[in-house]
């Protein structure tokens, strides 16, 4: 008997899946020194990405459940 695929709970804390089924995530660069960042630098990393395609199957099978 197979196993069933468990979520990945790593995953399941940093990705959000949109209506469309595409994949968010956060940007990096936003924990320390930022400081120095202009204002526009900083809003722009606050903004959730879009995955990129070479990773959005693997994401996907970690959070499938």
């Amino acid at each position: 008997m197979g196993n069933k695929q468990k979520t990945h709970k790593g995953a399941k804390k940093r990705f959000k899946k949109t209506a469309t089924g595409k994949i968010k995530r956060r940007q990096a660069g936003l924990n320390h020194f930022n400081e120095k960042m202009s204002g526009r630098v900083k809003r722009r990393l606050g903004s959730p990405e879009l995955v990129a395609k070479a990773d959005e199957s693997r994401i996907k099978r970690m959070l499938s459940s």
